[in-house]
């Protein structure tokens, strides 16, 4: 199919991502590819400042640091309670390893933390292509074994941990559950958001929707170029799908697109963690698009990932 010829898969578009398209071409917003970087990090906070839900109240709100690899990060917490030994989740931003922060998850943190009556933990990991893969992994790693070890001081439960994350996030959560597995850490749940797990291979969503949509072949090119460089320990840390082991890591719950390019991937990592006797639950929202979980005020769809992720963390914390 030609790249200037109508794009069938469009058809399955709802109603409202079609709305939502129309109304980002008119607006005709220069490419995010096509941007320095500050100002595609920008750009990509003030999308989803617009789109977002309005962000609820919690009871609690904490900024701090945590010692890293390379330095103190910035995390935030929320929770809707000050109770003590809450259960948390360390969510990592999506953003292909280039752009997104603390504030471009904050809405979902917040609503997930309201609804689950877990905290939840995000941490501003280090970007490419200033820090190229796999530092935002290593970044992860080293938040997850902090609250592991030393959530108490945040009056919290570090022997009740799950972590998420959507896009590259949902990548960085998927090696950290298997990096916890490997070093003997308890995890919960692993809740993969349309998480990208391979870079090797074509599949069919992505020739279906790497097009006519948000996060298009260009824009994924560019987040690989920005970050290629870093020195793999192994090549799963960037493709979980191929890590040489699946079994024994954390029960896993994955929120799919159907209008997505990433969508396959999720389906295949599911049917891995499957094969290798791990539990495995998929929901896949009909007619929507990548990065719709930040796109509350225009997708209802948004508002019900939010609340079935707080499900699965109640769930997952009384196991």
């Amino acid at each position: 199919m030609a790249d200037d010829a109508p794009n069938p898969h469009t058809a399955r578009f709802s109603a409202l991502t079609k709305a939502l398209l129309d109304n980002v071409k008119r607006a005709n917003f220069p490419p995010v590819y096509t941007l320095p970087i500050e100002q595609a990090r920008q750009a990509y906070k003030a999308s989803v400042g617009a789109m977002e839900l309005p962000r609820a109240q919690v009871a609690r709100v904490h900024d701090f640091a945590i010692p890293g690899p390379a330095g103190h990060m910035q995390a935030r917490l929320w929770a809707d309670s000050h109770e003590p030994d809450l259960p948390v989740l360390l969510y990592l931003h999506g953003g292909g390893f280039v752009i997104g922060d603390i504030d471009t998850c904050e809405a979902m943190c917040r609503s997930v933390a309201k609804q689950s009556g877990a905290a939840v933990v995000a941490v501003n990991y280090r970007l490419a292509p200033e820090h190229k893969y796999p530092a935002g992994l290593q970044d992860a790693w080293a938040a997850f074994q902090w609250l592991a070890e030393h959530a108490h001081t945040l009056g919290l439960d570090g022997r009740r941990l799950a972590v998420s994350g959507d896009s590259a996030g949902g990548t960085l959560s998927a090696s950290v559950a298997l990096l916890a597995r490997d070093a003997g850490i308890p995890l919960a749940l692993q809740a993969l958001i349309y998480p990208s797990v391979q870079t090797r291979s074509m599949t069919e969503s992505f020739k279906a929707f790497s097009r006519d949509t948000l996060l298009s072949a260009e824009l994924m090119t560019w987040f690989e170029a920005q970050t290629r460089g870093g020195e793999l320990s192994h090549a799963w840390h960037r493709e979980p799908l191929h890590a040489p082991d699946h079994s024994g890591v954390a029960p896993a719950w994955i929120g799919l697109a159907e209008c997505d390019a990433l969508t396959d991937e999720g389906h295949h990592y599911a049917q891995k963690l499957r094969e290798a006797g791990v539990p495995v639950e998929v929901r896949q929202w009909p007619g929507v698009i990548h990065d719709f979980i930040n796109m509350g005020r225009f997708m209802p769809e948004a508002a019900e990932l939010h609340t079935e992720l707080a499900v699965q963390l109640k769930k997952a914390f009384q196991r």
